[in-house]
């Protein structure tokens, strides 16, 4: 069997798909490697496939740990602005080879991952700013 060359078939994926630039694949690679440590960890060194869902939240520990209150300009020059788009990124380089998935992973797994603001944007908030519109006795709205 051939081994795949990252670099030429990320080429073929920009080629093919030029709405994330190249640091936006390079980035989900990454925060994949990040994740599934994570996963390993929590499950006494033992690697496992990852989810979509434990990729979203990986990549969000990930992004928010690699460029702090920056994440979303990061991500907006990269052509990243929702929870589908990672679900883009990760299906070109399956789709290509260049990652693995089961038969249960789909695109839609990422539809309904979080909000960019909320994620990214809100752990940099003041406090009395991210508490805003709650209800002070409740924490709820």
């Amino acid at each position: 069997m051939q081994e795949v060359n990252f670099d030429e078939v990320l080429e073929k994926i920009l080629a093919h798909d030029p709405r994330f630039a190249r640091d936006a694949y390079l980035f989900t690679r990454e925060a994949l490697d990040f994740t599934q440590k994570l996963v390993s960890r929590e499950n006494k060194g033992t690697v496992r496939h990852v989810t979509g869902q434990e990729l979203l939240d990986g990549i969000r520990q990930f992004a928010l740990q690699q460029y702090g209150p920056m994440t979303m300009t990061v991500l907006e020059e990269w052509g990243v602005k929702n929870s589908r788009d990672f679900g883009d990124i990760v299906f070109n380089m399956v789709e290509s080879g260049l990652l693995a998935k089961t038969e249960k992973d789909t695109r839609d797994d990422f539809q309904n991952g979080y909000n960019f603001t909320d994620a990214f944007r809100k752990p940099f908030w003041p406090q009395s700013k991210a508490n805003a519109g709650k209800n002070p006795v409740t924490g709820g709205i």
